[in-house]
């Protein structure tokens, strides 16, 4: 029998005596709504994480104190439970492997590990590209001072990432010619890096999909996302700019991507949409996603919650998105009197309390604080979802909460 066929029968039912124990290696806000979700579910979750006061800690059942590469730390969360997920792309591959010898793991160690790499990324794109019918952007490792002399002219501009641990637009810099990049790529201290040719951009979307280990997939709505300072600002679901053939095409990569990786669990695919109509893949993340947060409160199943069903091996729930819906995130900046980039985040005295009164008085906002104990310029502290009848009137509802908070739109 195989691995796969083996792992079908042994379903995850939540029960109380004994508890079935799902569990999460990563303690940020991921992992907190993962644990609200399966806690609503019936199950009780445990989380692998050094911190003490992490979002995720602070909501589950057990928090097991310890790196994500600890072997006594793993085995424990492998003896407790019965499932094992990640809510953080760069928890050790090699670390979910040892965890998918006693226990069930999903997604699965190869497949975060080619999330956890640009070069595998972008390779494991083009060689699936027939089957989803998109292309990543031109691009070009760079490794050594020779492979920027050697870089085609046409793929200038551009920009530079490091091939690993780069999100939240950290690792990234813009470059627009050969001087640029040997600059950067000094400053990145001569670590591997991927050169991707900037293209014409009309916007960004990104697909939720979710694979159950049967292979049946399900595939989100999909939504338009603004970034600001490589930062994720809104997502809006649905959007005008999306058309109908775009959204298919998209929403069918997607797929096509999922079961090419042979994955399960929840995966978030990130596409440019340019001015002439194509479709671009950027990149996936092995985990639900910053952008899919506006499910918890605009659509049947959560993202969270599909998380869960997958990784226990439960039916795939429903994703109708019941409501337009726009998510504003929350960074440490609307904590801060004034814009000015020489405060202290240790100092109290130009920090206040955002109005979340005002906030939650808007009809349709769903406010979600992630429970961080301290507020920093660029950090994520929480969102607010704008749920209504009409997409006008959760925009309207957005622009509101932009004034009192201070966020310029």
């Amino acid at each position: 029998m195989s691995q796969k066929q083996s792992s079908l029968n042994h379903v995850s039912i939540p029960t109380t005596t004994p508890a079935t124990w799902l569990g999460v290696m990563g303690g940020g806000q991921l992992g907190r709504m993962f644990a609200h979700a399966a806690q609503a579910m019936g199950f009780k979750v445990a989380v692998l994480e050094q911190e003490d006061d992490c979002p995720a800690g602070q909501v589950a059942d057990r928090l097991i104190r310890t790196s994500y590469t600890d072997p006594k730390g793993l085995d424990e969360l492998a003896s407790l439970c019965g499932a094992v997920t990640t809510e953080f792309e760069n928890v050790s591959a090699e670390s979910l492997a040892a965890l998918a010898a006693k226990t069930y793991v999903a997604p699965s160690a190869s497949g975060v590990s080619i999330a956890q790499d640009r070069i595998a990324e972008k390779s494991f794109f083009v060689d699936c590209s027939a089957a989803s019918g998109v292309q990543p952007a031109p691009h070009k490792i760079i490794a050594t001072e020779a492979d920027i002399d050697a870089i085609p002219a046409d793929l200038l501009p551009g920009i530079l990432k490091t091939v690993r641990m780069g999100y939240d637009g950290k690792g990234q810099v813009r470059v627009r010619s050969i001087a640029d990049v040997k600059a950067a790529f000094a400053e990145m201290k001569g670590v591997t890096c991927l050169l991707e040719k900037m293209l014409p951009l009309a916007y960004e979307v990104s697909v939720l999909v979710a694979r159950g280990a049967d292979g049946d997939a399900v595939v989100y709505p999909i939504a338009e996302n603004v970034h600001r300072d490589g930062i994720l600002f809104t997502t809006t679901v649905p959007s005008d700019h999306v058309s109908d053939a775009v959204a298919k095409k998209a929403q069918d990569a997607a797929l096509a991507i999922i079961a090419k990786l042979d994955y399960v669990g929840v995966l978030c695919i990130e596409f440019f949409v340019l001015t002439d109509g194509a479709l671009v893949v950027n990149e996936m993340a092995p985990r639900p996603h910053n952008s899919g947060h506006y499910t918890i409160d605009a659509c049947i199943t959560s993202q969270f919650e599909q998380q869960a069903r997958a990784m226990a091996r439960l039916p795939l729930g429903d994703v109708r998105q019941h409501s337009p819906a726009v998510m504003l995130n929350i960074l440490g900046d609307v904590w801060y009197e004034g814009d000015s980039d020489s405060d202290s985040d240790s100092g109290n005295d130009n920090m206040r309390e955002p109005a979340w009164d005002k906030i939650l008085a808007l009809p349709g906002a769903h406010l979600h604080l992630y429970g961080k104990a301290q507020a920093r310029r660029a950090r994520k502290m929480g969102h607010i979802t704008f749920v209504a009848p009409t997409m006008a009137q959760a925009q309207a509802q957005l622009a509101a909460a932009c004034a009192i908070l201070g966020i310029a739109q």
